[in-house]
């Protein structure tokens, strides 16, 4: 893999926030965003229109590697998502989402045919990616890996906000039985486990807010650059 470019990865479980601070950073650093989560469920949500949620690997993988994707940036600076063409912003944040790409996340095919995608990404002056994988798999020679967690409470409680708040109703019981359940299958799976990159820097953003989150990782970019 050829160093285009500086890169800092955002990895952690489902809520942890890593979305928000990626975007954060992203614009703070003036560096490109890749947003690996939103594939996976791009990923199950076009499988799922298709019809072909329980079709073979190859079947899957194919519709990951012709899916026209846009990653944008509305009036109110809000994200928006674009597959094929027409706004999938909403529906790709909901759970059923999250649950369909956590089963697509497990195939081989599929990870390879957005891997190429995902590095493509790297381009001056740098890249911020977001996902559970960015330092361990797809840039393991990344500039500084972050591994973002907070406790399942927590996270149950921050998911249940985000999508009152964008009219989604939602169990916050349910919230929390699912974020459990997707750990544990996203950390004990044989591909690409949920875990830090051995040289990752773990950051509990359980008692921290958002500006805080995003200062300590601000102070660690600039811990690197003045050390290389």
């Amino acid at each position: 893999m050829t160093r285009s470019a500086p890169v800092l990865t955002i990895d952690g479980p489902s809520g942890s926030g890593k979305g928000t601070i990626a975007r954060r950073l992203a614009e703070a650093l003036g560096w490109h965003l890749l947003d690996s989560g939103a594939l996976y469920r791009l990923v199950g949500l076009a499988a799922e229109r298709q019809g072909k949620t329980g079709a073979p690997e190859a079947d899957i993988a194919a519709i990951a590697a012709g899916m026209e994707i846009r990653f944008l940036t509305d009036e109110q600076g809000e994200e928006q998502i674009l597959l094929d063409g027409e706004d999938v912003t909403t529906e790709v944040r909901t759970e059923e989402c999250g649950r369909l790409a956590s089963r697509v996340a497990l195939l081989g095919l599929v990870r390879q045919a957005l891997q190429s995608v995902q590095q493509s990404f790297r381009k001056p002056p740098g890249l911020v990616a977001d996902g559970r994988d960015m330092g361990t798999q797809v840039f393991p020679d990344a500039d500084l890996k972050v591994f973002l967690t907070a406790s399942a409470g927590e996270r149950a409680k921050r998911r249940y906000k985000q999508l009152k708040d964008k009219g989604i109703g939602v169990s916050l019981a349910a919230l929390s039985r699912d974020i459990e359940d997707r750990d544990r299958r996203d950390s004990e799976r044989s591909l690409a486990p949920l875990r830090p990159a051995d040289d990752a820097r773990v950051l509990d953003s359980s008692k921290l807010t958002i500006d805080e989150v995003t200062r300590t990782v601000l102070e660690w970019v600039r811990e690197k650059h003045a050390t290389n």
